[in-house]
């Protein structure tokens, strides 16, 4: 078994008295002050995360836009420069391989953001799928990834980089200078908060870390580790890959369909998805509330009142933003339906929860 990869942040977050832990093959913060008060202070102040676990590809050429468009289920033709998108890359069957965003930075040059567990299955597949002639070159360890999320993001990133960044939108990129570093500046985040990731050189990370989060912990907001961060896209129905996403699971099922463009010319995976459309749903990602005691776990069974088995949980957690146990899971057609009573398997003594509209902050009284 290979190493632990340290991020180029690592001895910041010993520093910081992190509790460090292995995720994806690198060594990452899992916490600092506690889950809670960090997921907390996000929502109400901001946070400072090390996302550098993350993969980057380049990927450059003629031809490049309708490559990519015919490996992804997006429109990346459409994409403008300095603007990205969200989008799943999927198998002929209509699986997940993984969920990436994609930069254009030119007409015909692309960055791909993979989650760092698939960093080298994701490079064979697009490798393996592209034209020849089109460049893929895998900087993953080259580029470290700063996120500052929150409602006080935008204070602290414009004193940073010395501007307004009132006209950057959602989805959308900047070139820019912090300390004379330059960086990429993305207003993109895994919260539901607003919020900037910042790419930067490997050698060049603790640098900017330390501009961010001198500002960011000058107004009360703190580090961030994995844990908080799992909570916080959880309150928003955000997928993870490899708990409610991966190859057994379709866009359709999982409630990103938005990102399926079947009206564009022919991509991998149409064909099954437009038959998955066309002939319906038997299975959704859902969101429920937990009635009884308990957390809900990924694995865990679903059952209903007369104990069939009708789906399982994918991810759950105690909700910090709304004091509730919550969870997704996929749920057989109609249990998906809202209100609907359902048992959780919670080391075998079924639990009531309901069925609930999602996402969970909107729903139950949050932001």
């Amino acid at each position: 078994m290979s190493k632990a990869i340290h991020t180029p942040l690592y001895d910041k977050h010993v520093a910081l008295g992190a509790k460090m832990v292995e995720f994806a093959g690198f060594v990452m913060p899992v916490q600092y002050t506690g889950i809670i008060d960090e997921h907390l202070t996000v929502r109400e102040n901001a946070g400072i995360f090390d996302l550098s676990h993350m993969g980057e590809f380049f990927v450059s050429g003629k031809g490049a836009p309708a490559a990519l468009n015919k490996l992804v289920t997006n429109d990346v033709e459409k994409l403008k420069i300095g603007k990205a998108l969200y989008t799943p890359i999927c198998t002929p069957e209509g699986g997940i391989v993984d969920d990436i965003l994609v930069y254009r930075d030119a007409d015909e040059k692309y960055m791909l953001v993979v989650n760092a567990s698939n960093i080298k299955k994701d490079y064979e597949w697009i490798v393996g799928r592209l034209p020849k002639g089109l460049e893929v070159d895998d900087q993953s360890l080259e580029i470290a990834l700063i996120a500052v999320q929150g409602p006080q993001s935008e204070a602290i990133m414009g004193e940073v980089v010395g501007q307004d960044l009132g006209d950057v939108r959602y989805y959308q990129f900047e070139n820019v200078v912090i300390d004379d570093i330059p960086v990429r500046l993305s207003r993109t985040g895994y919260t539901g908060e607003d919020g900037f990731e910042v790419y930067v050189d490997a050698d060049r990370a603790g640098e900017v870390w330390d501009a961010l989060y001198d500002i960011t912990n000058g107004i009360g907001g703190v580090p961030v580790g994995l844990g908080a961060r799992d909570t916080l896209r959880l309150e928003m129905k955000y997928c993870l890959y490899g708990n409610d996403i991966d190859e057994t699971t379709t866009p359709l099922e999982a409630g990103i369909g938005w990102t399926v463009k079947f009206g564009k010319d022919d991509f991998i995976g149409k064909a099954p998805l437009a038959r998955q459309e066309d002939e319906g749903l038997r299975r959704r990602l859902s969101g429920f509330v937990m009635v009884d005691p308990g957390v809900p776990r990924h694995g865990f069974g679903i059952i209903d009142v007369d104990g069939k088995s009708i789906g399982e949980v994918t991810s759950g957690s105690y909700s910090p933003s709304l004091g509730e146990n919550v969870g997704l899971g996929y749920l057989d057609v109609p249990y998906d339906e809202f209100d609907t009573e359902i048992l959780v398997d919670i080391r075998k003594k079924p639990r009531l929860a309901r069925v609930v509209e999602t996402p969970f902050l909107k729903l139950l009284g949050g932001k």
